[in-house]
């Protein structure tokens, strides 16, 4: 049964831009929220009921897991932007051989990444210099959670398909059920079958699966381009060349990105387990801010692509200056909330005045200034919008990872500067920096009317 569900769509080429970019964004930014509020019911049922080194297994694969996914995440950009380009130009076999292409590519990556995890889980525990006392527990977990890795890149690329025509609101209908079963899954699996880390693992692969059913039968039951034929699952080299030209370097950025965070949580490390565990705790409520502006860069993202695909280049502009208004005020209210109520957000995570006090010291810092991380990201959703997807990670890298590289390798070596607040100012230093970047290459597109040409 087919089912007209324009109603959850969005047209983004014509009327007001602000009011639906508000409907795109806001259901963004409460799936995100959700998502960090489930994972953190995670850490406590497996921490208060499991013990310490339950606790240090699942969470001693986070940065691993973000390593290993963030290639194939950013693979569904490329489905995002070159779906939207076809729904804005009304080009509907192009739409329905693109999203034909991207579940086919999902359920690959998928695999592919659960024969890598599986595989190889001890193995890079090992060269992560995982403790012995957590290693056997922290395998057991990446194995398993590694089996639901299929049913994440068909979630992942299939809400990539439906951002793309502007229906935010079923993947977080689909996120909440999910997220409700992952949470009594693993208060079932944990306290009940005494299943410690395999319960919370088994908990969140059960849940994978869900969303990802909830999401290609949603997909099956459309109507038009966009509509799911299991039947007419198939890879079309042409629409797989360009999701691959656009969403690689963004998985590519994603990867380096996590590299070089490495390099700046060594030189926090080197100040001791006080400044690390202030650092932690800022670094988890900073992550409610980052997602509510990155909400609006996935928002750039498909406006841009929609009014590309129907060719109304000026609207681009609008689209352009309308999003970076809603990351300086959500950025701005937000990181102003973080700082004045920072002291008691950080007492949720440790009691310590110590442990506070350092993690004040990262909030002022960031927070001050985290609306110029998403203005830069902003500038990057509207360049791969309208299909520059290398140029934007370039300049991101040498702008964000290059420059904080060079900063801990030089300044942060003098003496004088030798200090975690030199770390810290490393972040909005290089936003500016590379925002500034970002804005040059735009003005330089759109002046040597590279954009006509490729209409």
């Amino acid at each position: 049964m087919l089912v007209n569900n324009k109603k959850y769509e969005i047209d983004m080429c014509s009327g007001a831009i602000l009011p639906k970019m508000l409907l795109f964004a806001i259901p963004l930014m409460c799936s995100s929220i959700l998502q960090l509020l489930f994972n953190a019911a995670d850490i406590i049922v497996i921490g208060r009921y499991a013990g310490d080194n339950s606790l240090a297994a699942v969470g001693s694969n986070s940065s691993l897991i973000g390593l290993l996914t963030n290639l194939f995440i950013g693979l569904s950009i490329g489905t995002n932007v070159l779906a939207a380009r076809y729904y804005g130009a009304k080009a509907e076999d192009d739409l329905a051989k693109t999203v034909h292409t991207s579940i086919v590519l999902g359920i690959a990556s998928g695999i592919l990444l659960s024969v890598v995890g599986i595989v190889g889980a001890r193995r890079i525990l090992i060269w992560m210099q995982t403790p012995e006392e957590v290693l056997g527990l922290a395998t057991l977990y990446l194995v398993i959670y590694f089996l639901g890795m299929t049913a994440m890149m068909v979630y992942n690329f299939g809400s990539a398909i439906l951002r793309a025509v502007g229906d935010t609101r079923r993947p977080l209908y689909f996120l909440v059920v999910a997220g409700v079963i992952n949470v009594v899954l693993n208060l079932f699996f944990v306290i009940n079958l005494k299943l410690d880390v395999a319960g919370v693992a088994i908990a969140t692969v059960i849940s994978q699966c869900v969303s990802a059913l909830l999401v290609v039968r949603c997909l099956c039951r459309e109507g038009g381009g966009i509509r799911l034929v299991p039947s007419q699952m198939r890879i079309d080299r042409e629409k797989l060349v360009q999701i691959l030209k656009i969403g690689l370097p963004a998985g590519v950025q994603g990867i380096l990105f996590s590299l070089s965070n490495v390099v700046i949580q060594s030189s926090i490390n080197s100040f001791g387990a006080v400044v690390m565990a202030g650092n932690s705790a800022a670094a988890n409520i900073e992550l409610f801010v980052y997602f509510a502006m990155n909400a609006f860069y996935q928002a750039i993202i498909s406006f841009t692509s929609q009014n590309f695909g129907a060719g109304r280049i000026k609207r681009i502009y609008k689209v352009l200056l309308r999003g970076q208004l809603c990351i300086v005020v959500v950025g701005g209210l937000l990181s102003a909330l973080v700082v004045i109520f920072g002291r008691t957000l950080l007492g949720i995570y440790s009691s310590s005045d110590a442990v506070i006090n350092a993690g004040m010291q990262r909030l002022w810092i960031l927070c001050s200034t985290y609306a110029l991380c998403g203005m830069m990201d902003g500038m990057v959703g509207t360049l791969r919008g309208i299909g520059y997807s290398v140029l934007p990670t370039v300049v991101t890298l040498l702008g964000v990872c290059g420059l904080r590289l060079v900063w801990i390798a030089t300044l942060f070596n003098v003496e004088t500067f030798h200090t975690v607040t030199t770390v810290y100012l490393s972040y909005p230093v290089s936003w500016i920096v590379t925002l500034g970047a970002h804005v040059f290459c735009f003005r330089w597109i759109m002046t040597k009317r590279l954009l006509v040409r490729k209409l």
